[in-house]
């Protein structure tokens, strides 16, 4: 990242919105015909790279698996406020390794569903399940709109 994105992320406002339970939108492109896919997901992010837990059977899991070049989303547009978003691009890593993809997947379900809501039967097999990854972005760009 160049250290104008760095110092656009660092700010207040920005890190407030990150640490939110907005929707992004991951953006994965078919290496074969180039169509790009679209699909909202749950992410967390720490500062520095962009988490999704996506499970490796999902279109856009086997995307990232054969191109590894995504878009991350994230944006509102309130009623009376101005849209703000932050858009985040690079080449993305896929983490198998149970051991890294349990604590991240469970830190983004919690986000999401509270520390109660990950001790549910259903989120809580997730967070174990063999198929899934973690797709993990250290974006190379950042564009932040709406601050």
């Amino acid at each position: 990242m160049k250290p104008e994105d760095i110092e656009k992320l660092n700010q207040a406002s920005v890190k407030e919105f990150l640490a939110e339970t907005h929707l992004a939108r991951l953006g994965t492109a078919n290496p074969k015909t180039a169509q790009p896919h679209v699909t909202p997901v749950w992410f967390d992010w720490d500062g520095e790279c962009v988490y999704i837990s996506a499970f490796i059977s999902t279109r856009k899991a086997k995307e990232v698996g054969r191109n590894l070049r995504i878009s991350v989303l994230i944006d509102i547009a309130e009623k009376d406020g101005p849209t703000r978003a932050v858009l985040f691009e690079g080449k993305a890593e896929l983490l198998d390794d149970p051991a890294q993809v349990a604590p991240l997947a469970r830190r983004i379900y919690a986000k999401y569903v509270g520390a109660e809501g990950i001790k549910a039967k259903d989120v809580s097999s997730w967070i174990v399940d063999p198929e899934n990854r973690i797709i993990k972005l250290a974006p190379e760009h950042v564009y932040i709109w709406g601050w």
